[in-house]
């Protein structure tokens, strides 16, 4: 895989039962640029290797005055010199275009993974985590699989060459060969305190990063509320800790480079007088001593390697943790088993015992706004597994059928029905496009607003069509005068990320119009109107019913303007459907409704209670004054 390819057409199914099984797997797909880098890399490192041999052969021709041998030793030199700048060469461009190659294969499974889940991914893992997983792990992840080749290298090199002095010179070279496993692994019992603060430092530059994500998401609130200082306190003291974190994280890594240097230097000093006083006595040349020494040397760089190594593996482990805790998730235990054809029909949740007719615009209301919430994330297929717990059944009766559903499990819960299919059991592709869910508080992403509207859709529903339907007049007209170079063309205006130079209520209708130029077969809208005035919110409840007509619309909210716009509305309570009709029927004979969509207080509904009592009382009195005449 070259970088020029990139991206992957097919990521592949990564191996998320643990980190070091998952960098095991993106090693394993790497195989073909890894065998390259170890290639490279044996030529690099015994070219290195050869030259110790090289000034050996030269330094005992000039004792011995042979010109003949100092000519060959310098040519041997020159093209062991080409072979370590062709080697370096090529090691450096194979070893980061595996490092690129495996980041954005990691990236690539992160998008897949964002695009599967939706707005379910950050409720199940913290947006600060996202974050770090998507950026400073997926480097750390490339580095460790980068390096691994040029450890390989490094490591087949170590044996080489200490094979080669045991044979060469034994008296020198077995005391070489017993110090390098030493020198390589002296370091190991440093490891995992080092492991420990690394990790520390990571979770707490992960929580300085979601705070400070949280921080620049509310600006505009705190900046209303006088909440910066405050806030900007909290993130000073976060990000102290994590300079303090980093300090002892780096004085345990600088103990273990001092290791690194400190028995190397010790085992130099040693093979220096052990060798001269051989070279004292005559039992080996000057030129071997040379050629041992040099050996030694060098061996030093290849063993840096190790250092390094240790050092990938220790950031890289937490970091694919994290990256596996994300790719873990799935939108459901049930597995895709009906062909990617999108299917029609009414939208019903069994849990809940919800119907949203076919064609039909269904509002709902819930007491608890995080039931509705969650309520209208089950529809679009993107609840997790056994989350609706709260909202299992438990023994009521159902409002339209009469019958007891019995208790069940969180994780039995069965899937929401679009037709007769369960949207669990539907690919991911036709499950997004068949039902589509906004959530209360939509995310614009930055772009002019033609490039927002321009999503994927059925191309029944213009984007002209979709703005009047959602009353973004005036949103038209802001965006016109924003930006002087669009020649008045407020599709060519540029949105600001999350759309944060706009207004709540303008944000909120421009999502909407982007949802209903989708025109999935099933709109799920959760509060598509808190965010703008009544006038605003009865032309837009109004265009949302005149636009969808025919298609299947089920819009969560409490404001009578938007309930009384709907064919059909249901009161869902404490996780069950307990009454169903139009908004002004549902006014005058259920209380929780009344309670719900007036804001009632506890005195009002008593109140309310009461008089219905004093009416309903002497209207029983007579029919049984009729029924005893009779």
């Amino acid at each position: 895989m070259q970088i020029r390819d990139l991206p992957y057409s097919d990521p592949g199914d990564p191996d998320v039962r643990s980190g070091p099984r998952f960098l095991y797997w993106l090693g394993r797909n790497q195989l073909g640029g890894q065998l390259k880098a170890l290639g490279w890399g044996l030529l690099h490192q015994l070219g290195i290797a050869g030259l110790p041999v090289t000034v050996g052969l030269a330094v005992q021709a000039v004792v011995d005055r042979s010109g003949g041998r100092l000519a060959l030793a310098g040519g041997l030199i020159v093209v062991l010199g080409l072979l370590i700048a062709l080697g370096d060469t090529m090691l450096h461009r194979t070893a980061v275009t595996n490092w690129i190659t495996a980041a954005a294969r990691v990236q690539q499974l992160l998008a897949r993974k964002t695009a599967e889940l939706g707005s379910a991914l950050t409720r199940r893992v913290a947006a600060g985590e996202v974050v770090a997983v998507s950026t400073g792990d997926v480097e750390k992840i490339g580095w460790f699989v980068e390096a691994l080749s040029r450890f390989a290298a490094a490591a087949t090199a170590l044996v080489v060459i200490c094979v080669g002095l045991v044979l060469y010179l034994p008296s020198l070279g077995l005391l070489v060969a017993l110090a390098m496993p030493v020198l390589a692994l002296a370091v190991l019992p440093l490891l995992p305190p080092a492991t420990r603060r690394a990790d520390e430092q990571r979770e707490k530059a992960g929580k300085a990063t979601e705070l400070a994500s949280d921080t620049v998401a509310g600006l505009r609130v705190l900046r209303g509320i006088g909440g910066e200082e405050l806030f900007l306190g909290r993130y000073r003291r976060a990000s102290q800790e994590v300079r303090r974190a980093a300090v002892r994280s780096a004085r345990m890594w600088a103990l273990i480079s001092a290791v690194q240097v400190l028995l190397p230097g010790v085992l130099l000093i040693s093979l220096v007088w052990y060798g001269a006083t051989l070279a004292q006595d005559g039992r080996i040349g000057v030129g071997q001593l040379v050629t041992v020494y040099s050996a030694a040397t060098l061996m030093l760089f290849p063993l840096r390697h190790f250092e390094e190594i240790a050092m990938a593996y220790s950031f890289s482990r937490p970091s694919a943790q994290r990256a596996v805790r994300v790719l873990s998730l799935r939108r459901s235990d049930r597995e895709a088993t009906v062909e990617g054809v999108v299917p029609a029909g009414d939208l019903y949740d069994p849990v809940t015992g919800l119907m949203a007719p076919r064609g039909q615009f269904t509002a709902v209301v819930c007491g608890d706004p995080d039931e509705a919430g969650r309520l209208a994330e089950r529809l679009g297929g993107h609840a997790e597994p056994g989350e609706d717990a709260q909202a299992k059944t438990t023994g009521t009766e159902d409002a339209e059928d009469g019958a007891a559903h019995p208790k069940k499990d969180a994780a039995d819960l069965p899937s929401v029905l679009l037709g007769a299919v369960a949207l669990d059991e539907l690919p991911l592709d036709a499950a997004r496009a068949a039902v589509l869910v906004q959530d209360k508080d939509p995310v614009l992403l930055s772009g002019t607003l033609r490039e927002l509207l321009d999503v994927p859709s059925s191309g029944l529903v213009t984007a002209d069509a979709a703005l009047e339907a959602a009353q973004c007049g005036d949103v038209l007209s802001a965006l016109a005068q924003a930006s002087p170079d669009n020649d008045g063309d407020p599709m060519r205006t540029r949105i600001t990320e999350r759309g944060r130079s706009l207004s709540g209520g303008q944000r909120q209708r421009l999502a909407l119009a982007r949802s209903l130029v989708a025109d999935p077969e099933a709109l799920v809208l959760d509060e598509p109107t808190s965010a703008v005035d009544s006038h605003t919110e009865a032309r837009v409840a109004a265009g949302i019913a005149t636009l969808r007509r025919g298609r299947t619309t089920v819009a969560f909210a409490s404001s009578p303007l938007l309930l009384d716009a709907a064919d059909r509305v249901v009161l869902v309570h404490e996780g069950t459907v307990v009454a169903v009709g139009d908004h002004r029927d549902l006014l005058r004979t259920e209380p929780r409704y009344r309670a719900v969509v007036t804001r009632e207080t506890d005195e009002e509904a008593a109140v309310a209670n009461a008089v219905d009592d004093a009416v309903e009382v002497p209207a029983m009195k007579s029919i049984q004054e009729i029924e005893e005449r009779a």
